[in-house]
């Protein structure tokens, strides 16, 4: 069970490298937010992953901040976007 876990922890941080390219190479500002919300969830679901492995429930504390953070993030991004626009 815990190599599948290490395989899965593998495969979400080549999707965070892969969402790299994206910040690095995006057009336009919404594209790059969109890959910084991937780095989030990515980061949320690598934390709990490692919480399983390690037998750590401090790192579901982690996570859950780590989850209100990126949803706070979109919100500020979506509020000056918009205010960009008008």
């Amino acid at each position: 069970m815990t190599i599948y876990l290490y395989a899965i922890a593998t495969l979400l941080l080549l999707s965070i490298l892969a969402g790299l390219i994206r910040v690095l190479r995006g057009p336009r500002p919404a594209e790059r937010m969109m890959a910084a919300q991937l780095f989030g969830t990515a980061a949320v679901a690598i934390l709990l992953i490692l919480s399983r492995i390690m037998d750590s429930p401090a790192l579901l504390d982690v996570a859950v901040v780590f989850a209100l953070l990126a949803a706070v993030t979109l919100v500020a991004f979506v509020v000056l976007a918009s205010r960009k626009v008008s």
